[in-house]
């Protein structure tokens, strides 16, 4: 199979719940966790990038860890001054603090996308839709993936404005509740996207749960099977398609990327840890089969 236009990878690398399962428990000198995870995907997605702007010493950085994999990318999840800490519209200094600091990726040509990630709560009203606005056409320059996780937005009108600015549609799998957008294949860009976040319901809304609550779910085969077909359809009407596991708990998100990778024939196998293959088993057939 051609897996030439297909990304597969994690959001994030850097969870101290991973060693002993995907990293070593004790890390040796120069050991770094891009070196482990490029050996078995060709994106990851940058989660740090949320929370506070990256330092383009750091972007630099990442681009010469992934220089023996030419094929390697990263997306970036726009800081979250643009999606949730909307009182005032981020300052120009505030931009360029972003923008300047994912440069060096963007030079290196190993920045595949953007990802603006809005929240449930961000509906669809005509102030929303305004800020949208304002955040699209402030990265019009990337190629951009804007994540609605709200109903209201589920409407023609956004995918077509979308299409017609060639902004892609984050398709995404999360707990459904009445509210929630669904499952979708959307294609409204040269790249598709898609994020499975797990279907943690009991955590996904509580404020007491902390992240590794909400995220702390383990797909089935037979839950990912719908989104191997999704992916697969959407490789046909896109330039690349990125499929990204969010359901970062324990490693969770390596191991159902490790299956969807192979699911679509683009799994590299090698050198999967004792950690991970006995946190969970089932991956000891892939172990077998790959490379």
């Amino acid at each position: 199979m051609d897996v030439a236009n297909l990304y597969i990878g994690t959001a994030g690398w850097s969870y101290a719940d991973w060693k002993g399962i995907v990293y070593p428990e004790v890390q040796p000198r120069g050991f770094h966790a891009l070196d482990v995870l490029a050996r078995w995907f060709n994106m990851v997605e940058i989660n740090s990038s949320f929370y506070r702007p990256p330092s383009a010493r750091n972007a630099e950085a990442w681009a010469r860890r992934v220089a023996p994999y030419p094929e390697f990318q990263f997306t970036a999840k726009i800081w979250q001054r643009f999606t949730h800490e909307r009182g005032a519209w981020p300052s120009e200094p505030e931009i360029r603090q972003y923008t300047e600091g994912i440069a060096p990726l963007r030079e290196a040509g190993r920045l595949g996308a953007v990802l603006a990630q809005f929240p449930w709560s961000f509906r669809r009203t005509a102030e929303n839709r305004q800020w949208l606005a304002r955040v699209c056409d402030c990265f019009a320059g990337y190629p951009l993936v804007v994540e609605l996780r709200h109903a209201s937005w589920d409407v023609p009108e956004l995918y077509a404005g979308f299409a017609a600015r060639e902004i892609a549609f984050c398709n995404i799998d999360q707990p459904i509740f009445d509210d929630s957008i669904a499952p979708s294949a959307h294609v409204t860009a040269p790249l598709a996207y898609v994020r499975l976040h797990g279907r943690n319901y009991e955590h996904w809304f509580r404020e007491e749960s902390g992240p590794n609550d909400r995220y702390n779910y383990l797909y089935s085969e037979e839950e990912l099977n719908p989104w191997l077909e999704r992916i697969q359809a959407m490789r046909g009407r896109a330039r690349s398609v990125y499929a990204v596991t969010n359901n970062h708990f324990r490693g969770q998100a390596v191991a159902n990327a490790l299956e969807i990778a192979a699911g679509l024939g683009a799994a590299k196998y090698g050198g999967l840890p004792p950690g991970l293959l006995a946190a969970y088993p089932r991956l000891r057939a892939l172990a077998r089969e790959g490379p």
